[in-house]
Order: C-alpha cells, then sequence, then structure tokens
C-alpha cells in the first residue's frame, strides 16, 4: 500500500457517501492500511499522514470541499465558494 491508494479509498468514499468525516478516515485508515498512514500532530491527535492528504487534494481538487468547523469533506455543491475551505 502507498499514500495514493489510501488517497483513492478517501476519495472513493467521499463520491459514495457525499461527505467523510477526518474523524472516521483516520480510524477506517488506520484498519485498512495501517499505522503507517497516520500520525500524533501537535495536539496530540492521530492524523492523515500529509502525503496522503496532499494526493487527496491533488485527485479531488475540482469536485470536494473541506469544511472546518466540521472537519469533515464533501462533494462540491454548486453553491459552494470556489475555494477549497468553505465556511
Amino acid at each position: 500500500m502507498n499514500q495514493e491508494e489510501v488517497a483513492k479509498w478517501m476519495k472513493t468514499r467521499v463520491e459514495s457517501e457525499g461527505e467523510l468525516s477526518q474523524q472516521d478516515a483516520v480510524f477506517e485508515i488506520a484498519d485498512l492500511f495501517g499505522d503507517s498512514f497516520i500520525y500524533i500532530n501537535d495536539n496530540g491527535n492521530e492524523a492523515i499522514d500529509r502525503d496522503v492528504l496532499i494526493s487527496f487534494r491533488k485527485m479531488t481538487a475540482e469536485n470536494v470541499v473541506w469544511l472546518r468547523s466540521e472537519k469533515m469533506w464533501r462533494l462540491r455543491g454548486e453553491w459552494d465558494e470556489e475555494s477549497r475551505l468553505q465556511s
């Protein structure tokens, strides 16, 4: 397994379910792909490997947005701002 495969899994989840929470992604990535794709961030929380996130961003640049307040990705709606980051 590599970061591209994990990012493809994330992309598939968002496309099939319409959204993916960061917390669900972390737990499922660890379970499906192993702990090498997660790390402990500065706040002491488990987080997704940065290389996975970079690959995921590239794959989903046009059709997925990040909701910071909800800590989740979802499919882009026609009402969304052009930025990937939505409020």
